[in-house]
């Protein structure tokens, strides 16, 4: 790519993003199931315009993100909204703004049931199968004491006492995965919902499979069509399917420059002018993200490292064909998501500039972040001619 990008910078391409909900397209005229976008993985707007011809709506998990996602759909569009901190004082805005929502606790739902209902009248509960396929309790939905849905045990119970707890609820809701490549593990999800709930199933209307799946080959099209006709043939279901990073994940990339080059008790260290506050993922997961110019069993060995205080700050030890000086660049292939959305400028490094690649090929900026915006964050409001205070004693609240 250009040396003209300024760097940081996180570029996304428009063709893979529209690549990514091609392999969905025939199916979703079809089968006639309901494709929204994710947008916690990735919310900037650009992109969500680009995604919303290809969509049926978005899937949101708070009151902003419900809020940005209605003023690119207008009027058009459905959103769907689930939450374990779902708001007193923002529910009745969420209800204007979403069609769908999903209560995801029978506390939640009882509080709020008698209360207005969502702009499409769809409400629902977001269900736990308890069907565990991931490794890492950090991640996985369906760990021990799970905050994330409403075990099937507490739901069939509430069946088995008539059901007046679940009276008014269209339709069920469940995410249990995150960046699966074949679809055994919804296999398993729903048979388990069906085995638990089978028949109360034939009650709703219908039901959210939740993201987490790359639906990106002809047999795993195909597999995911009978899924959804099963679901539509046996118990007259609408079908909703939200993935995230399925859709953005490889469609995007960070390119770095680097800035210094030393050695370490005898090894190379690359510091480059980005950091993993850019790529949060990076130090959560403690992974190596792919790196487009490192070489397997390359001659020159590189730690490569961010550019803030913190000593974890690494990215990973890469090989390369050629040694790498100042002013080299890099590229971190494969981040398009949990990437910006997490970012922050820690230590005060500013976050990438963003840039699209256009489907002539043509890499336009699309924003860049200043000094202006690091200090706003940190800075009184210069309006607020009221403020809330704690007492250091007492804990009252005053106003002045």
């Amino acid at each position: 790519m250009s040396f003209s990008i300024l760097t940081p910078a996180f570029v996304y391409d428009e063709a893979a993003l529209r690549r990514a909900l091609s392999w969905l397209a025939p199916l979703r005229a079809e089968r006639g199931f309901k494709l929204l976008f994710s947008i916690k993985a990735l919310p900037f707007v650009d992109i969500l315009e680009c995604l919303r011809p290809l969509l049926d709506g978005f899937s949101v998990s708070s009151l902003f993100e419900a809020r940005l996602a209605r003023e690119v759909l207008g009027d058009k569009g459905v959103i769907h909204i689930t939450t374990p901190g779902l708001r007193a004082d923002e529910f009745s805005e969420i209800t204007r703004r979403c069609d769908h929502v999903s209560f995801n606790s029978l506390a939640q739902w009882q509080r709020c049931r008698d209360r207005a209902r969502p702009a499409g009248g769809r409400r629902g509960l977001r269900i736990n199968p308890g069907v565990s396929h991931l490794g890492d309790p950090r991640y996985d939905p369906c760990r021990p004491h799970s905050k994330l849905g409403t075990a099937l045990g507490v739901v069939r119970s509430a069946l088995d006492a008539g059901g007046a707890d679940l009276a008014g609820l269209s339709g069920v809701h469940f995410h249990t995965m995150h960046a699966a490549r074949d679809l055994s593990p919804l296999h398993a999800t729903l048979a388990r919902v069906e085995e638990v709930l089978g028949a109360w199933l034939w009650r709703l209307e219908w039901i959210n499979l939740g993201g987490g799946y790359y639906v990106d080959r002809p047999e795993a099209v195909e597999e995911f069509a009978c899924i959804v006709g099963s679901l539509q043939r046996r118990y007259g279901l609408e079908v909703l399917f939200e993935p995230g990073k399925a859709v953005v994940g490889e469609a995007a990339c960070l390119i770095a420059s680097v800035v210094d080059v030393f050695p370490s008790e005898g090894r190379q260290v690359a510091v480059l002018d980005t950091t993993v506050a850019h790529l949060p993922q990076v130090f959560e997961y403690q992974t190596s993200p792919a790196l487009r110019e490192a070489v397997r069993g390359g001659r020159y060995r590189y730690l490569i490292a961010g550019s803030s205080c913190l000593a974890g700050d690494l990215f990973g030890d890469y090989e390369f064909s050629e040694p790498l000086g100042v002013g080299d660049r890099l590229t971190f292939d494969g981040i398009g998501a949990y990437s910006l959305v997490k970012a922050s400028r820690f230590n005060g490094i500013n976050l990438p500039a963003i840039y699209a690649k256009e489907s002539t090929g043509r890499i336009v900026l699309k924003k860049r972040y200043d000094y202006l915006d690091y200090r706003d964050q940190w800075v009184n409001s210069a309006d607020a001619c009221e403020r809330e205070e704690v007492g250091p004693w007492r804990g009252e609240a005053r106003v002045r």
